[in-house]
């Protein structure tokens, strides 16, 4: 299962935290103060595979990808592939890049709704529900079709409107 999905900026700037298995509002600052840490001391050419037993509790792993300003970090238990989740984490930044152009961190502040409509997209309780970027973005898109729709859609019927328009 995935326990949590973190977008931390290279200033140790939480920009995204979702959270699958419970841990208490209060402890999230220390849990992003912990990956840091680990993620900043580490070269560039080590694993992108970290065990953090000691952070998120026995079983626990992490996988993440550092892109420009940012680190994009999935932690998750035994029971999920390494490999697999390091592909998911692939697919989160393709499906970002395809929604705004080449993704920047301003693009992750500004649109942050969208950054959890992506995430929602592909996972659920912790388990994965969708890889295909396609197949995201076509549902992202509908959503954000449905958001307009329905924002300008008026619940005063035509009849009463028409006389005050004319």
């Amino acid at each position: 299962m995935i326990q949590a999905v973190m977008v931390i900026s290279t200033q140790a700037k939480p920009r995204l935290l979702k959270f699958y298995s419970f841990q208490p509002p209060e402890k999230h600052q220390d849990l992003v103060r912990c990956v840091f840490q680990l993620l900043s001391a580490r070269p560039e050419s080590a694993s992108n595979f970290v065990k953090v037993d000691s952070i998120f509790g026995p079983g626990t792993k992490m996988v993440y990808k550092h892109l420009a300003t940012l680190y994009f970090v999935f932690v998750f238990d035994s029971s999920e592939n390494e490999l697999a989740m390091l592909d998911l984490v692939q697919v989160f930044v393709e499906t970002l890049d395809r929604c705004f152009k080449n993704v920047c961190e301003l693009d992750i502040v500004f649109n942050f709704n969208k950054l959890h409509t992506i995430l929602d997209e592909m996972i659920s309780g912790g388990q994965v529900i969708e890889t295909s970027s396609e197949q995201i973005m076509k549902s992202v898109e509908e959503i954000e079709r449905l958001e307009k729709q329905s924002s300008t859609t008026s619940f005063i019927p035509k009849s009463i409107t028409e006389r005050f328009t004319r």
